[in-house]
């Protein structure tokens, strides 16, 4: 099952590409690095650790 790449910081609203720097938890929740330190890396919905989300390359263009 693949990881979810949410586009957006559930706190602000922040535009995340794959490529941005982000914070997930075990249940996926995203959220921006700032808001992530705010919140002391600490998920406000599940109270899990937030960490570094793994970066994602760009799909390849069809041809």
């Amino acid at each position: 099952m693949a990881l979810e790449m949410r586009d957006r910081c559930e706190r602000c609203e922040t535009v995340l590409s794959h490529a941005s720097s982000a914070r997930i938890c075990s249940y996926e929740c995203t959220f921006c690095v700032s808001r992530s330190d705010a919140m002391q890396d600490t998920c406000p919905n599940c109270s899990g650790e937030l960490v570094t989300r793994p970066c994602r390359a760009p799909a390849p263009a069809a041809e």
